[in-house]
């Protein structure tokens, strides 16, 4: 990172933490409802009538987070390698974002379809576990096409985040020894599924989220590459902690913009939230010196 963007950086922290100013610092920006997988666990996708932005859209919702002082984002759908409008592709929405001054640009993807050649800043590959654990949750071949197209890419930068249920809980440890022996893999995130309506019944009981919790702590503890910290996975042990989630702006397909995570809409919802990246935003304002240095190290180019 720049000189000038570390100076942001602290600039943003000092104004939310001294004048409880509620801007952004990243931004989820969804570009379209189409995907090529219909996950167990998924309430986003859309088949029938799937909705899928155009190049000026996606402009209009880039210039719009950049001007709420946003200026990390991450492309998601339905599945963003799919995104075309004319002869752009998801790259030239990557090349779009840095060109409108954003610091770092992020895929979140299934890695169903190649992103050999990406242009975004880091990859983030959806993967539910090992071998029969990701299938289970994705379907049949799909881990098979996924391992191919991470070992292909020849990216720096691609990581897993691992979303888990009572389909996969079994495969946390499975999953966090791979990608520590994958050479083609960074780190690796642990995140719980979310109730969201129509899905609850594969949020996993209390007792055993929080066993996984301290599983994971154990082997952050012993170096393995796992981006969650420490003091974030101990916030969403208990949930006890006051969330500060309108660090992160969300643009959806429809157009819709939400200042925080859409679970807010829902009753019930946060309170049993298992996205992590609300235990690290809290850490983050706390200034947690973990959480911080992880946070660093993500968004500095390889």
């Amino acid at each position: 990172m720049t000189i000038g963007q570390i100076t942001y950086l602290g600039w943003w922290w000092f104004r939310a933490k001294f004048f409880g100013r509620k801007a952004p610092l990243q931004s989820v920006v969804f570009v379209s409802d189409r995907c090529n997988l219909s996950c167990k666990h998924c309430t986003v996708y859309n088949h029938k009538n799937p909705l899928t932005k155009t190049y000026e859209q996606v402009k209009a919702d880039l210039e719009y987070c950049y001007s709420l002082g946003s200026r990390f984002v991450d492309f998601e759908g339905g599945e963003p390698t799919l995104w075309q409008d004319g002869d752009k592709t998801i790259d030239d929405l990557c090349d779009l974002a840095h060109e409108l001054g954003f610091f770092s640009c992020t895929i979140t993807t299934n890695a169903q379809k190649s992103f050999k050649g990406s242009h975004a800043d880091s990859i983030w590959v959806s993967m539910d576990g090992v071998g029969e654990y990701h299938d289970k949750v994705r379907g049949k071949g799909t881990f098979e096409r996924l391992e191919k197209n991470i070992k292909e890419s020849g990216h720096k930068a691609v990581s897993v985040n691992m979303a888990v249920n009572t389909l996969n809980a079994d495969g946390v440890e499975e999953a966090i020894r791979y990608a520590a022996e994958n050479p083609y893999i960074d780190k690796i995130s642990i995140n719980f599924h979310t109730p969201f309506p129509g899905s609850e019944a594969l949020a996993l009981p209390w007792e055993k989220r929080q066993e996984i919790i301290d599983m994971v702590i154990r082997y952050k503890k012993q170096h393995y590459p796992i981006m969650n910290t420490v003091t974030g996975l101990k916030h969403m042990r208990d949930l006890k902690f006051r969330k500060v989630c309108w660090m992160t702006n969300y643009v959806h397909t429809d157009g819709t913009r939400t200042p925080e995570c859409p679970g807010s809409l829902f009753e019930g919802v946060c309170e049993k939230c298992g996205f992590c990246m609300a235990g690290e935003e809290r850490a983050v304002v706390d200034l947690a010196p973990d959480t911080i240095m992880a946070g660093l190290n993500l968004r500095v180019k390889k």
